[in-house]
């Protein structure tokens, strides 16, 4: 009897060939939709690339073609409390939060997963670039990156448990962006040119301050530019307006460039700085997930990375708490940001990862 299979589909070319792939390697799959907007919801608009209806419709246009039974679900109450409260919460906390880490960790892998195996699913299969492999040795699942490293989504996917990875399937972790389309193309998929999701999906604008107030249902407060002495540069329009390394949008005319260094949420201020003052070599990070399972009982070295796009840099990691990491890298990293995630690398295998304090 073939192995069943739940495909995520939001609408895009990448869940619609992981769905094509897994027919094609005899799996029993159906498709899935999440509903994550619910009807009136404030900030929360309708046009979003992953979400909207015109999207779903794509998702059911794809699984149509394959002959997959489709479902839709509604998590919008849990997407709500779980991604855009902690997005909204992070923020307000003079954090720079990835609401994708959230999603993945308790919309995609906690709820989906669990529908999933309530209709009796061998697997979840979403269409993220990494891939899972079993080591034959330990016995553990490793979370690797992508073929492709120019689309690897590793980092927003640390979170993963062994229970969780042993249930999911990553099909396109072998191909490249190129090959995916090709092969939606030669299924005359509607989406095979679609364009690729770059914001993040309920603040599509990329206007993250205005959907912030839009749901506190307040304007932010203004306070002061200060230096790191504490004197007075400027006014600032409000600590969610502003991310560590920022440098654009600041209003201050000064003789040298100025960047954000820090925010102070009790005093609301922002201490803004030259480009040096950025760099630093030491972080913890808590919540963290060390995917094979065990703590190490001694320093680790590794290659980690402070933010999706940021190119892993040489370190040592140690554990300093129940769940908490420090690491220290050989050389001091720009921008190093509360609320970003600090991913672990040994290789090309994902070692863990943690929020930053």
């Amino acid at each position: 009897m073939s192995q069943k299979a739940l495909i995520a589909m939001s609408g895009g070319v990448d869940s619609s060939v992981a769905a094509y792939l897994m027919k094609t390697r005899g799996f029993d799959c159906a498709g899935a939709t999440m509903k994550l907007f619910g009807n009136g919801d404030i900030g929360l608009g309708g046009d979003d690339v992953c979400c909207s209806l015109e999207s779903a419709e794509d998702a059911r246009s794809v699984a149509d073609s394959l002959g997959l039974p489709f479902y839709v679900f509604n998590f919008a109450p849990d997407f709500k409390k779980q991604v855009v409260g902690r997005f909204v919460r992070a923020y307000q906390k003079g954090e720079t939060p990835n609401p994708c880490v959230d999603c993945n960790r308790y919309i995609k892998f906690d709820k989906l997963l669990r529908r999933a195996k309530e209709l009796d699913m061998d697997y979840l299969v979403t269409g993220h670039y990494a891939r899972i492999e079993r080591d034959a040795r330990t016995g553990k699942y490793l979370l690797k990156k992508a073929a492709d490293e120019t689309k690897d989504q590793s980092y927003v996917l640390y979170a993963l448990t062994q229970e969780q990875l042993s249930h999911i399937l990553f099909p396109l972790g072998a191909y490249t962006k190129a090959e995916i389309r090709a092969l939606a193309a030669a299924q005359g998929f509607v989406n095979a040119d679609k364009r690729d999701s770059q914001d993040i999906c309920f603040a599509p604008d990329g206007d993250y301050a205005g959907f912030i107030e839009r749901r506190a249902g307040a304007p932010a407060e203004p306070g002061d530019f200060v230096d790191a002495r504490g004197g007075v540069l400027g006014r600032h329009k409000g600590l969610i307006r502003y991310t560590i390394g920022q440098r654009k949008g600041l209003g201050i005319a000064f003789k040298t460039p100025l960047y954000v260094l820090s925010k102070d949420t009790a005093a609301n201020t922002v201490t803004l700085g030259g480009d040096g003052e950025l760099y630093t070599k030491t972080l913890e990070a808590s919540e963290f997930n060390w995917i094979a399972g065990d703590k190490p009982d001694a320093p680790v070295r590794v290659k980690a990375k402070v933010r999706y796009k940021h190119a892993e840099q040489w370190a040592t990691a140690e554990q300093v708490g129940e769940d908490r990491v420090r690491v220290v890298f050989d050389e001091p990293q720009r921008a190093i940001a509360k609320g970003q995630a600090a991913v672990l690398y040994d290789g090309d295998t994902v070692v863990g990862g943690g929020t930053i304090l």
